[in-house]
């Protein structure tokens, strides 16, 4: 039997992606954002307001980064998403964590994140910020020769549920093969 629920942001996971901007004094601006997805091979789409700080630094910087949240790093991801670079501007630094700038784009790459996707504005519409992928970057330590090891990035997901985090990091199947088994 099924039982109808309160929530509609009912799609688990949700990915926890931090968005990275420089404020107009360079200082670096990082969010959390959990609505956000791939709209083609090299564009993301981020559903964010424009009351967010980091909306306002990508239409004047033209540039953000999107870097994927790690088990190891929760409480500086939560942290990015429960105070807001409006009424804080020092969150960055107050989190502890290092940045370096892009050499592709006007945008900081957070250290401690293992995966960082590099982006040029698009545009911002009623679905939010589209970016176009120009550049991916992985730490070493989650590279299994030339791939990335999803296990080694220990990825974390939002449930929408019951607000918590989950670690994203056992494969469990071969995609476009192991469905060739009902064939």
């Amino acid at each position: 039997m099924r039982k109808n629920i309160k929530t509609t942001e009912g799609i688990f996971p949700m990915p926890v992606l931090m968005i990275a901007t420089f404020n107009p004094d360079d200082t670096v601006n990082v969010m959390n954002a959990a609505w956000g997805t791939m709209l083609d091979r090299d564009e993301v789409l981020l559903n964010l307001t424009e009351t967010h700080k980091t909306v306002k630094n990508i239409k004047e910087r033209k540039a953000f980064t999107v870097s994927i949240a790690d088990s190891n790093h929760i409480k500086e991801a939560d942290f990015f998403g429960v105070v807001s670079g409006n009424n804080t501007p020092d969150k960055f630094e107050k989190s502890g964590l290092t940045a370096i700038k892009s050499t592709n784009v006007d945008a900081p790459i957070i250290n401690e994140f293992p995966l960082c996707l590099e982006c040029e504005f698009i545009e911002y519409n009623d679905y939010g910020v589209i970016g176009k992928v120009v550049n991916v970057t992985a730490d070493e330590s989650v590279m299994d020769g030339d791939n990335v090891d999803i296990s080694k990035v220990s990825a974390i997901a939002f449930d929408p549920y019951t607000h918590g985090y989950y670690k994203v990091s056992e494969r469990v199947g071969e995609a476009f093969k192991d469905g060739f088994e009902l064939k």
